[in-house]
């Protein structure tokens, strides 16, 4: 079995009682919302991948207020045509983030293809990937050793 690993950075950032997301295509297809943010190049800060990734995909400039913990996932990916099963561990960074500067967007050519601000309230409604739960979690509780349990 193939082993990969994917350490990324993503951003919490709330303002006006709503938080930023980006929508990205699930493996059907189907759209569902994501937080803002994604895997870290090789040598790259995961500060610096933050910044850059929330940029890339809404145009938004962010300076990071805090490292609100960190979550990881594994799971295994079954093999595909000529392709063994794959192993795949990711460790996500979560940072407390706010807008600094630049204009709402959306990605193009990127991952994600729309960028929205959606209220606190109603993301409960949203196709959504657990990250998000996970991301708004940490920044309502804060625990100290930045990490929360599944529910």
């Amino acid at each position: 079995m193939r082993k990969n690993l994917r350490v990324a950075a993503y951003a919490i950032c709330v303002r006006d009682d709503r938080i930023l997301l980006a929508r990205s295509p699930a493996a059907d297809g189907t759209p569902e919302w994501v937080l803002p943010g994604g895997g870290m190049e090789h040598g790259e800060d995961p500060y610096d991948t933050v910044v850059r990734e929330v940029e890339e995909e809404t145009g938004y400039h962010v300076e990071v207020t805090a490292l609100l913990g960190v979550n990881s996932l594994r799971r295994t990916f079954p093999g595909r045509l000529l392709r063994r099963p794959t192993d795949h561990h990711g460790v996500r960074l979560l940072y407390e983030a706010r807008i600094v500067g630049g204009d709402l967007r959306n990605e193009v050519n990127g991952s994600t293809d729309l960028a929205a601000w959606q209220d606190l309230d109603a993301v409960t409604g949203l196709r959504r990937i657990p990250l998000v739960d996970a991301g708004l979690r940490l920044w309502r509780e804060r625990p100290a050793g930045g990490r929360v349990q599944p529910p």
